[in-house]
This record gives C-alpha cells, structure tokens and sequence, in this order.
C-alpha cells in the first residue's frame, strides 16, 4: 500500500491551517484588538469556519479530496474508499496544519487568544451529552460529504459549499454548547498550542464516532451499488457514470 502523494498531503495541511487559523481568529480577535474578553457573534463564528471550509474545498480538493479533517478521512477509510496507511498519512498533515496556524497566533499574539479560540464544553453540559452532539452534527457533515462529493449522481458543482453549510449550521446549533468542533485537528491545533488538554478527548471520540456512522450507512445503503466487484470496492458508483452539472 503507498502512502499519499506529497501533493495530497500539502493540500491536507494547507486547507486545515486555513480552517485553525480563521476559526480562532473569529473566535480571539477582539480579544486581541481590545485586550476585552467579548464574546463573538455565533453567526459569525459558524461563517468563518464554513466558508473557509467550502472555499479550501474548492481550491484544494482536486489534490486531496478536501478532506481537512480526520473524522471524514476516518470514514473514508472505514468505506473503503482510502487505505489506512493514506488515511495515516491524512491525519498527520490535518494535524500538523492545525497545530502550525495555533502557534503561529501564539507567537504573535499570547496563549489567552489561542484558549479563546479553542472548542470548550460548556460548563453545564455534560461529557457525555457533549460527545452525542459533536457526534451527531459530524454524521451530518460526513454524510453530507459522501452525498456530494463522493456519489457521481450529484451535481459536481454543489458539495463545496454543501460541506461548508453543513459545518456553518453545525456550529450554529451547538457551538454555545461544545464549541462546534466537528473536527478533531480543529480542536487538536490550539489544544497542544495552549496545553490545556481539559475534556480534549470528547473532540475525538465523538466526531470520529459520527463520521464512522455516516460512513457506513453511506457505503451499505445510500450510495449507488455498482455493477461489478471491481467497482464495488470504492463503495459506491461505478466511475463510468456522468455526473450532473
């Protein structure tokens, strides 16, 4: 099995710096600009990181995919659409994009904006709500992904912005709540930045648990069958169907 291409793997890095750099910025930025803790506007903060997301996904997903997230090249591993050691190779470039553009905004800045701008459960929700709402906003964003990006029946030109307004909405509905995540390298970036790893672990287990679930129920039930085990194997369509405009 070979590794990603070095060209897939600078994609990976450069769309999930853009979505860490961005996010903590509309989270910290006047926090940096007037030394004043003010909360930041929900709708702004869940625009921030759906746009970046759609238009990262528009410039770089012919290298990668567009993936910029581990929960998503999770579940393309687990349909079969990716080998582990690709998917391996993923997870390590999200990682190290995430955590670039964190120290970067903490060199310039100081930790308090990087702790402003990391996912945080809110003080009365609990862990394990916490972890059923990263989960099921993440089955939503990763099915949404299968059903745009992955099944040839969709119009080709709708899954960036797809993708990006699922995360938009994601965020809106929960963000008061866990912070909005649906990402672990979004929350994995500033958490290493900052050392402050409290309740870290729900940005894992609950968006790789949604990604694996929509994952599944894409690759046995909703995406097309394919006409021959050859094509089979990438869990949906066969590559000779043409996509709609």
């Amino acid at each position: 099995m070979q590794a990603a291409s070095a060209r897939a793997l600078i994609a990976e890095a450069i769309g999930t710096f853009a979505l860490t750099f961005i996010g903590i910025l509309a989270l910290s930025g006047e926090l940096i600009a007037t030394a004043s803790v003010v909360p930041a506007s929900l709708a702004m903060v869940a625009f921030a990181h759906g746009l970046t997301i759609a238009v990262m996904v528009a410039a770089l997903g012919m290298h990668s995919g567009g993936h910029f997230n581990p929960a998503i090249t999770f579940g393309f591993v687990l349909a079969r659409r990716m080998t582990p050691m690709t998917g391996a190779s993923y997870w390590i470039a999200q990682l190290v994009g995430a955590s670039v553009a964190a120290f970067l905004i903490m060199a310039t800045t100081d930790v308090s904006a990087i702790l402003q701008g990391t996912p945080a459960v809110a003080e009365n929700v609990g862990l394990g709500l916490a972890v059923i709402l990263e989960a099921v906003t993440t089955f939503f964003l990763v099915l949404v992904v299968f059903g745009t990006a992955v099944d040839e029946r969709a119009p080709k030109s709708v899954f960036p912005f797809a993708i990006g307004l699922t995360i938009t909405v994601g965020i809106m509905a929960i963000g008061p709540l866990t912070g909005g995540a649906l990402n672990p390298a979004r929350a994995f970036g500033p958490t290493l930045a900052s050392g402050s790893w409290n309740d870290h672990w729900v940005y894992w287990v609950g968006p790789l648990l949604g990604g694996a679930l929509a994952a599944l129920l894409q690759r046995g039930v909703l995406l097309a069958r394919a006409p021959s085990p050859e094509t089979a194997e990438r869990g949906g369509p066969a590559p000779a169907e043409k996509r709609q405009r």
